[in-house]
């Protein structure tokens, strides 16, 4: 068995995943808000420690950026870590054992093109829209890490640079200042949208939500007609499918997986995503590209750090130059 933790801006999750990718037990809390490091990280090992029995390793999924392989996180959605040592810190609780960690998106793209939507693709981007907006990038049907293990970060791709609302990152007019769904939902609200009858029951669907104004609300009202809504479903997926276009021009996809609660809006969200993409992606090869719902639902960060371990010789690299000896022991994930 291997311990999976996905470590988000809204919740921490952690579970043990077997070797064929099936998640076998996993606890889930809410991400402590405007606290320290050392609050953060308890809330982390007490939500592990029932897991903490004999395992063969430790995937980690974390949001970003951070110093890959050190897995030193600074998550611009959880301000109490910058410069965190995740990874040794984990590392020192399990010694002995591999601890790996990465992007949370970029774990999430590892989940569906191993075991998802994108299995049998050989050059995919794996999305995640959610609480940010994020992406891993597979090329020639291997993970690629880039330089410093950030590649694929569609959300910081420029779709509104005139004018854009401010990102996290400090910039102005990126993809996840415009789709995020915090950044989505106070857009509608400032429009005058109020949460209506189109909230649908969760019980049983594949993302979860601990509140009431939330993308998937959202999405929900723009189903159900609510006028305002609809423009901000429509302001979201035009801004994925500008984004999406030029990544496809750029790394010559065939497929693109949206996971994340906003990849359950269905048309609200995919209709104007696809219109914008076929505006925008007109030569002969970027055509080709298929946009499609990811397929794992919530637990596709466990099983996307899991794989981390699992199928290391697909989704886990060396880096080209390793500055340090510390570094090569965290690339290999020892």
């Amino acid at each position: 068995m291997i311990l999976a933790i996905d470590v988000g801006g809204t919740k921490l999750a952690a579970g043990l995943v077997g070797p064929d990718g099936a998640v076998a037990a996993s606890a889930r809390v809410a991400t402590p808000q405007d606290t320290g490091a050392e609050t953060l990280w308890k809330t982390l090992t007490d939500l592990v420690e029932p897991f903490s029995g004999p395992v063969e390793g430790v995937g980690v999924g974390c949001g970003g950026p951070m110093a890959w392989p050190r897995g030193e996180v600074s998550p611009l959605n959880i301000p109490g870590w910058r410069a965190f040592p995740l990874r040794a810190r984990l590392a020192e609780r399990f010694p002995g054992l591999p601890v790996r960690v990465h992007n949370d998106a970029v774990c999430l793209a590892v989940a569906e093109h191993w075991l998802g939507a994108g299995r049998g693709s050989r050059d995919m981007l794996g999305m995640v829209v959610s609480t940010g907006v994020g992406g891993g990038l597979i090329l020639g049907g291997r993970l690629i890490d880039g330089g410093t293990g950030n590649a694929g970060h569609i959300g910081h791709v420029v779709v509104e640079p005139e004018g854009g609302p401010p990102c996290g990152c400090g910039g102005r007019g990126c993809l996840e200042a415009v789709a995020r769904g915090p950044g989505l939902t106070a857009w509608a609200v400032a429009q005058g949208w109020r949460p209506g009858g189109g909230v649908r029951d969760e019980a049983g669907e594949a993302y979860q939500e601990d509140r009431v104004v939330t993308g998937r609300a959202l999405a929900a009202d723009a189903l159900a007609g609510d006028e305002v809504a609809v423009a901000a479903m429509r302001r979201a997926g035009r801004a994925l499918g500008v984004a999406i276009a030029s990544a496809t021009h750029l790394c010559d996809l065939e497929l693109v997986t949206i996971g994340g609660g906003l990849s359950q809006a269905g048309e609200p969200l995919f209709g104007p995503l696809e219109e914008a993409l076929r505006e925008h992606a007109r030569m002969e090869f970027a055509r080709r590209v298929r946009v499609v719902p990811a397929a794992l639902g919530q637990e596709a960060g466990l099983v996307g750090a899991a794989a981390l371990i699992l199928a290391g010789d697909t989704y886990w690299a060396m880096p080209h130059s390793a500055a340090t000896l510390s570094d090569t022991a965290a690339a290999r994930g020892l």
